[in-house]
């Protein structure tokens, strides 16, 4: 008698079965490490959330005690009745401070922020300074307190990475598991900050790590539901501004206006990051001719910010409260104007200054000033196809923020989260894709990343560029006393035809002589100015190239995995 093969449910529930069987075997066999991973990860985002929380505090309380003010997050409206000189003192004493930080815990004189994290991410294994870096939050923090016109996202972050290097040096992380703890940190310091784990996931993926591996989401998602939690304990479950009930959007009549209102946040944005390396570079200028210490740079920005702020407050600080009037629309149009030509000097300022700070408060203010502006025009001309100004704020606001931080997912949901409406979110989503589109074909990609380019590190053209500078050439080289090493005389008789390569440069600046000289090998010598060449060994085309290959693959194996 013919045995009936078993029936379509009986094989699904087999099926069943031995995946069952198979997940727990793994669970038994590798399932205690990866638990490991994600407990730490949660320490990691409770630490985090910590930071982002007292560093907030901080700055509340600081400035507070130096302006004598109970409410801080109406610091502008309370300005008005302070004397002029305390206004310009209060700021210069701060740069005065932060300059003497920097100084003499910085071999640079520069405050560490996003850029140099994304660095980390990228070149150093996920680690970042540790000195360096809690100099720079100190300084940040005193920054905001005193009249810097910045952010306070942008330490937080560094701050978080700080952590991460710390716990990943104790237990000796390799790369992957060293980034993947670096986007756990950031991305509790961004929910902490804006009580929005989605977004806070997101941003570190996408602007920190620049990949979106499967293996790196759940151990993120954990340290930023961290995070949130450590906001929403300390200050409920409130969004970071209260935000108007808005009518029902007519999203195809008024399409148009907002991509016309991403264009023109994308050239905003343009104007701010231009108009802070223009600062950086003309402070670079006039203290080289004036023989300025770099310590009392940041004063002198100080005090070139209280003047400005004896008549205009609203650049001090963080910003929120002008922030919450442009989305409010308790501004009027040439008001929306001013402060917003006004705050992209006093970033600059700030910046250019080396104050310390971020870019992504002022962004938020700048984007929802020039919505504002935009909405009151649009508004005006067309009164009985717009809706209100203040979503077209809302809307300024992601798109400019998108486009200084090269990140238009993570922004759009963390405006996203701030609203909760649907129809907003379109508005939103059609202006940042604009404003992103546009700003990054004039920029390298991001102001982080333009940060980066002008180091001389090719972060934004993708790993196939940066990975290069990563591998020196004293390291790879065929060595004489090597069975595979080169002939002396051959490698003698290209010195003296000037084919040779510096034993401290690396292979982006190797490849090239390869490409030009077509040789198999290339010297590699010491050079000094009153001394001829001394040969160190030899670099081989094949051994350049084999060394660039495996270390793509394992950039585009750790991206997929």
């Amino acid at each position: 008698m013919t045995e009936r093969p078993p029936s379509f449910l009986a094989q699904q529930f087999d099926q069943a079965v031995c995946a069952c069987r198979d997940g727990l075997k793994v669970i038994r066999t590798r399932g205690p490490g990866k638990i490991t991973f994600w407990f730490i990860a949660l320490l990691i985002g409770i630490a985090a959330g910590f930071a982002a929380l007292f560093f907030r505090k901080g700055i509340n309380w600081l400035q507070a005690t130096l302006y004598g003010t109970e409410d801080v997050q109406n610091l502008h409206s309370f300005l008005t009745g302070v004397p002029w000189y305390y206004i310009v003192l209060i700021p210069t004493i701060g740069g005065l401070i932060v300059g003497l930080i920097l100084h003499f815990f910085t071999h640079d004189a520069r405050s560490r922020s996003v850029s140099d994290v994304i660095l980390g991410a990228a070149m150093h294994d996920g680690r970042v300074e540790t000195r360096a870096g809690l100099a720079s939050a100190l300084s940040s923090m005193i920054t905001l307190s005193t009249g810097g016109s910045s952010g306070r996202e942008g330490p937080v972050v560094h701050l978080a990475g700080v952590i991460s290097t710390w716990v990943s040096r104790r237990i000796n992380a390799d790369g992957i598991t060293g980034r993947d703890l670096l986007g756990c940190a950031v991305a509790a310091a961004v929910s902490a900050s804006f009580n929005a784990p989605i977004a806070g996931a997101l941003f570190a993926l996408e602007v920190v790590l620049r990949h979106f591996a499967v293996h790196a989401f759940a151990p993120i998602v954990i340290a930023s539901v961290a995070g949130t939690v450590i906001n929403r304990w300390e200050f409920g479950g409130v969004t970071e501004f209260i935000l108007p009930t808005y009518g029902d959007l007519q999203f195809y009549v008024e399409l148009p206006a907002f991509l016309l209102l991403g264009l023109t946040c994308g050239l905003v944005s343009v104007v701010l990051m231009r108009g802070i390396f223009w600062a950086e570079d003309f402070g670079d200028v006039i203290e080289k001719a004036t023989k300025l210490p770099r310590w009392l740079r940041p004063a002198v920005a100080g005090a070139i910010l209280g003047v400005i702020a004896i008549w205009f407050p609203h650049i001090i600080g963080v910003g929120y409260e002008t922030t919450s009037h442009a989305l409010t629309g308790q501004l009027v149009l040439h008001e929306a104007i001013i402060f917003a030509v006004l705050k992209v000097a006093a970033v600059s300022i700030t910046l250019g200054g080396r104050m310390g700070g971020g870019v992504f408060s002022p962004s938020l203010m700048i984007g929802a000033l020039t919505g504002l502006g935009f909405g009151l025009i649009a508004t005006g001309v067309f009164p009985d196809v717009s809706g209100s100004s203040s979503l077209y704020a809302l809307a300024g606001m992601g798109a400019v923020a998108a486009a200084v931080l090269g990140a238009p997912i993570s922004t759009t949901l963390i405006v996203f989260e701030l609203t909760g409406d649907w129809q907003t979110g379109l508005a939103v989503m059609v202006a940042v894709s604009m404003s992103t589109a546009l700003a990054s074909r004039i920029v390298d990609r991001s102001f982080f990343l333009t940060q980066i380019e002008r180091r001389g590190i090719h972060l934004a053209a993708g790993p196939q560029a940066y990975l290069l500078s990563m591998f020196m050439v004293a390291r790879i080289m065929r060595r004489p006393d090597d069975p595979r090493a080169a002939d002396d005389a051959a490698c003698w008789d290209l010195i003296n035809e000037g084919t040779y390569i510096d034993g401290t440069a690396t292979l982006e600046a190797a490849l090239p002589v390869f490409e030009q000289s077509g040789a198999r090998f290339i010297p590699v010598v010491t050079l000094s100015a009153d001394a001829p060449p001394e040969l160190l060994g030899a670099l081989f085309h094949v051994d350049a190239l084999k060394v660039y290959n495996r270390a793509l693959a394992a950039t585009a194996a750790e991206e997929h995995s």
